[in-house]
């Protein structure tokens, strides 16, 4: 584990970990293995920068319409449940001529479920483009769960045995739990604890974790805490850069106010992350000052915030890091209705900022160090419940980067349908990959040990796959 580095790391983490791999010991043989393992092999920084970026979805994305079945009779059940006829008809169906050039091809030898063929957005030819390319790869069917689940076993209620994350469904707490495992309420997220065990090979631990996207549980660890930047650069707070009401008495009771510590925990945590955005503004302004870029991102608010994460990637030498974990977001994908049109913009702006933020790490000559994911609330129902979707649970996600295995789909596709067993009723998807194995297998690329993958991914012991093998081995 972490041992050696404990002046990074707190007793209350090293407990925590010890509980995990514990609870991870007890549940699988794979996790029987990993207490024998080295110690000082808890983390690996030995190859070079990497980072991971967190694509936060916000409202639960529709993933019947973001990865549609192309072939003839898998498009007649799609076309069937979602309205038929499509949306020229009032349904919600995505016409098959739509899709035409946005049909991914996988390898001959990849069979999915009932042969299906799936088609990208219409609004998504770029990563189309980076699937056929080999940099992309869609992960089918992934959500939050505590152990691999039956539909019978859902149907039990039985939650003890079959215990299932808490108020699925809820945005809020459907947000947490893909981000740290956890519902609302919880203090760690999987990127944050990721960014606990990379502090130390960072020379500034400061910037290990990074948000663009505002406040979220994702990159909050035992030790590591995001840094807060804007779309525009580091945060910087007016009238600390000069003087308040021509005053700088002013300035400097500002500046106590804002950074005195105080007794209560809220107080406290503002203070500090206030205290921390002063005394790193201005040197994370001279470092994005100093790195430039020729790729050109789009006024979105996503290519915006992606913009400059590319940036201080390229700063990464001034900045002082070889890891590190990002977060960007985009919202407005709680399509109760209006699905047509607005969805396939939302995906367009996706897919542009992506293509946008990939040809930055080309010029940077990182394409193969930085790998981009996605990730939302949750799935949405297949039915219609007239011009949208409701609240699910799995959906279908993407993993971008010159180190993915692309141009190959993972996970299990489900069947079309809203009877069959891979859903919990009206088309929400059962996962058939969890969370926990999504993020273990970039945790291990990311340099993350096999001893330490329950730290980062606590339910990692009880599912099969650590490694879902989307992603290459160092220098393969």
């Amino acid at each position: 584990m972490f041992i050696g580095k404990s002046n990074e790391i707190s007793r209350r983490a090293f407990m925590r970990r010890t509980g995990q791999l514990a609870v991870a010991g007890a549940a699988s043989s794979y996790a029987m293995g990993l207490a024998g393992l080295a110690e000082a092999a808890a983390f690996d920084a030995t190859d070079g920068y990497k980072a991971l970026v967190c694509v936060f979805m916000y409202g639960g994305n529709d993933y019947g319409n973001t990865l549609i079945p192309f072939d003839a009779p898998n498009y007649a059940r799609y076309d069937a449940i979602r309205g038929g006829g499509g949306a020229e008809d009032g349904g919600i169906a995505l016409s098959r001529a739509s899709l035409a050039n946005s049909v991914l091809m996988q390898p001959e030898e990849q069979v999915l479920t009932d042969d299906i063929r799936y088609a990208l957005a219409p609004t998504m030819p770029r990563l189309k483009a980076r699937f056929d390319q080999g940099t992309m790869a869609p992960l089918l069917n992934v959500g939050p769960l505590i152990v691999p689940l039956t539909r019978a076993q859902y149907d039990s209620g039985n939650n003890a045995s079959f215990p299932r994350p808490a108020k699925l469904f809820s945005h809020n707490d459907q947000q947490s739990t893909w981000q740290s495992s956890q519902p609302e309420g919880s203090v760690t997220g999987w990127g944050g604890r990721m960014g606990d065990l990379a502090l130390s090979s960072n020379r500034n631990a400061m910037f290990t974790a990074i948000n663009a996207s505002g406040n979220a549980v994702f990159l909050s660890g035992e030790t590591a805490l995001p840094y807060q930047v804007s779309s525009g650069g580091a945060v910087l707070i007016r009238g600390l850069n000069g003087r308040v009401y021509q005053s700088n008495a002013a300035s400097s009771a500002l500046q106590s106010l804002l950074t005195t510590h105080h007794g209560h925990v809220l107080e406290a945590d503002y203070a500090q992350t206030t205290a921390r955005s002063i005394e790193y503004g201005g040197f994370v302004s001279d470092a994005l000052n100093n790195s430039s870029l020729s790729a050109q991102f789009s006024a979105t608010g996503l290519s915006s915030q992606l913009s400059v994460i590319a940036r201080l990637i390229g700063a990464r030498g001034s900045l002082g890091v070889t890891r590190q974990v990002f977060m960007v977001g985009i919202g407005g994908f709680d399509h109760h209705d209006g699905l047509i049109g607005s969805h396939e913009a939302l995906l367009g702006q996706v897919d542009t900022a992506l293509d946008e933020f990939y040809r930055a790490m080309e010029e940077l000559g990182v394409a193969d160090r930085v790998t981009a994911f996605t990730a939302s609330d949750f799935g949405r129902t297949l039915t219609s419940n007239g011009d949208g979707t409701d609240h699910g649970w799995g959906s279908h996600h993407f993993i971008l980067g010159g180190a993915v295995n692309g141009g190959r789909f993972y996970g299990t596709a489900p069947q079309v349908s809203v009877e069959s067993d891979d859903q919990v009723g009206r088309g929400r998807l059962l996962p058939s990959v969890s969370v926990d194995e999504y993020s273990a297998t970039l945790a291990k690329w990311f340099g993350v040990s096999p001893s330490e993958l329950p730290s980062v991914s606590p339910n990692i012991g009880r599912f099969a796959n650590p490694d879902l093998g989307f992603m290459r081995a160092a220098g393969g």
